[in-house]
């Protein structure tokens, strides 16, 4: 070997090797915890520019092994694998086209919030410090066919403002610099709904103020401002301060803690 180093090949093999165990583990724990049924959900990471590695359709997250997955270009064609192409790769392809610094992509059923999503109702009040830190909020898309462009439609709106959206009728798909934050962020989700789910029990919630939501989207904007180099500027508007990060890149307001429900 010379001392420059192993060559990018193996390098790159040894990646796709540690991303196809990665994506195994985490769909074993989808399966395990309940946030999936049968062969329900996909998984996907982004190799590289135009190569995304993910899970075949048909296929139960609790028996997938590495040699399983299939990898496709960023029009959803088979590259590599021996197995079918999942029909929502298409809602993975739209995210990682809107977001480029998305690298892994979650989609599961997690009962709590899946219910949310069956029952219209978003996941948008601020009523827990560390889910509007974490997340913002997590809003509703309106429905559409699994597998095709009503999905995508639907979600387009949505996809550049958040990392967890609850879809009507379907699911939750979560992303993140990694595959592990994304899955971390479904977990947060499934959290979240059931705390809320609690407060519908109880019959009363009580959200976090104006003045403490404020505070909150500051922590958050330090927060990503670490995890993700991101610039961002304070500016004001007649509903009060909002702060956004450079041209093309994410904004977060208040606006997404109203109370509201996606019309169907």
């Amino acid at each position: 070997m010379s001392e420059s180093g192993p060559p990018a090949a193996l390098l790159s093999m040894a990646t796709e090797r540690q991303y196809r165990e990665q994506i195994v583990r985490y769909g074993h724990a989808l399966h395990q915890r309940g946030f999936v049924a049968a062969t329900d959900g996909n998984l996907s990471v982004r190799l590289d520019h135009n190569r995304i590695l993910a899970t075949p359709t048909c296929m139960s997250k609790g028996e997938m092994r590495c040699a399983d997955l299939v990898i496709v270009d960023m029009e959803g064609r088979l590259l590599a694998g021996r197995r079918k192409v999942s029909s929502e790769i298409g809602m993975h392809l739209l995210i990682y086209r809107l977001r480029p610094e998305v690298k892994g992509i979650v989609h599961a059923h997690p009962p709590t919030a899946t219910g949310f999503a069956a029952a219209g109702v978003a996941l948008n009040q601020p009523l827990v410090c560390e889910v509007v830190i974490g997340l913002g909020s997590i809003p509703l898309a309106k429905y559409g066919t699994p597998g095709t462009p009503e999905l995508t439609d639907a979600l387009a709106p949505l996809v550049p403002q958040h990392d967890a959206i609850l879809m009507s009728n379907h699911g939750v798909v979560t992303c993140g610099t990694d595959l592990s934050q994304a899955f971390m962020k479904m977990e947060t989700v499934e959290h979240f709904a059931r705390i809320a789910l609690v407060t519908h029990q109880l019959g009363h919630q009580q959200p976090l103020g104006a003045a403490d939501l404020e505070k909150l989207i500051l922590v958050r904007e330090k927060y990503l401002g670490g995890a993700q180099a991101a610039e961002r500027e304070v500016t004001g508007s007649g509903n009060g301060a909002h702060r956004k990060k450079a041209t093309g890149q994410r904004e977060l307001t208040r606006e997404p803690f109203r109370r509201r429900r996606v019309s169907q």
